[in-house]
């Protein structure tokens, strides 16, 4: 797939998140690349045949005080061949990039992996999938 194809599904599946998170978002970039570069993979220990979906690089809303601003944008990576190559459709890449957002997004509201996981859940139950660990990525 194109990158502007895989962007349009990025932009339908930012489109799923609820609003008023989409409206808290601010100074935020939404950033599509390839493949996490080999010395991320090594950075954040991830070793094949587990890869990278996504990262939040940034300053959670959580972390910044009074003082924080004129900073440039907190970057949200989505990495584009590990969605395609574990997608078995064009819904389950929807459904895989929508939950590699959901997750990041909430490292960006400072979210704890806990109260992730239980946003992720509520994901899962409002579209009818199971909320069982092994049929998520």
């Amino acid at each position: 797939m194109d990158r502007a194809a895989f962007e349009r599904l990025v932009a339908e599946a930012l489109s799923d998140i609820p609003a008023q998170f989409r409206e808290a978002m601010n100074n935020i970039a939404i950033i599509v690349e390839d493949e996490p570069s080999p010395a991320l993979l090594r950075e954040m220990d991830i070793h094949a045949p587990d890869t990278l979906f996504g990262l939040y690089q940034g300053t959670p809303l959580t972390e910044r005080d009074a003082g924080y601003g004129n900073r440039l944008p907190d970057q949200i990576l989505l990495f584009q061949g590990p969605h395609e190559r574990e997608a078995e459709d064009h819904e389950d890449l929807i459904v895989s990039i929508a939950e590699t957002l959901i997750h990041e997004i909430g490292h960006y509201f400072g979210m704890s992996e806990d109260e992730i996981q239980e946003v992720e859940d509520h994901y899962w139950h409002s579209f009818g999938e199971p909320a069982d660990e092994d049929d998520r990525r």
